[in-house]
């Protein structure tokens, strides 16, 4: 099993309360650092601009090159749900190998700190809950839990514009497309 997101481009305001929420339950002070966080994206012109968004958080991957590149093995992936951790007492913290090998640019660090990755809330799933992200959606655009359930209730796409390909890396995350919603 593989524990993934799903993301509704089509109900995402850019609000940040998953920001705001991930934060808090992680204990990461105001400042820089987020281990979730929202990009937005202009498209088109004139009389026709738009503006979407997509989450920037780890999207668990089923070939994480950030796994690969670590010196050390602080990173790693769960083989029971296929969520990735990382070990802070074996990071070397300034060799930011992971950060450069990552498409998306998700490894955090926080004062010469170790890495810090989204964990989906590995605490709450033990507690029956869902990511504190999903949780505080109030558009309900975010979703989580085993990938297959998710394309079987959602389907949705892997691959939308902006973000990197999805190929490379083949990551946890569907997407509901704004684009593809509004041609339809």
């Amino acid at each position: 099993m593989q524990l993934g997101f799903y993301f509704d481009r089509t109900r995402c305001t850019g609000c940040d309360a998953c920001v705001v929420a991930c934060k808090d339950w992680k204990e990461i002070p105001a400042g820089p650092v987020a281990l979730c966080r929202i990009v937005s994206r202009e498209e088109g012109t004139f009389p026709n601009p738009s503006l979407s968004f997509y989450p920037s958080f780890c999207f668990h991957c089923a070939l994480p090159a950030c796994v690969e590149v670590c010196p050390t093995q602080a990173i790693s992936k769960r083989p029971e749900d296929g969520v990735l951790v990382v070990t802070g007492d074996l990071c070397l913290a300034g060799c930011r190998l992971c950060l450069e090998a990552c498409p998306y640019r998700i490894p955090r660090f926080a004062d010469n700190g170790p890495a810090r990755l989204c964990d989906l809330c590995l605490d709450r799933w033990e507690d029956g809950a869902k990511p504190i992200c999903v949780v505080a959606c109030p558009q309900r655009a975010l979703d989580a839990g085993p990938l297959e359930e998710l394309r079987s209730r959602y389907g949705g796409e892997t691959r939308v514009k902006g973000f990197p390909d999805p190929g490379l890396t083949q990551p946890s995350v569907l997407f509901r497309d704004k684009k593809a919603q509004e041609v339809s």
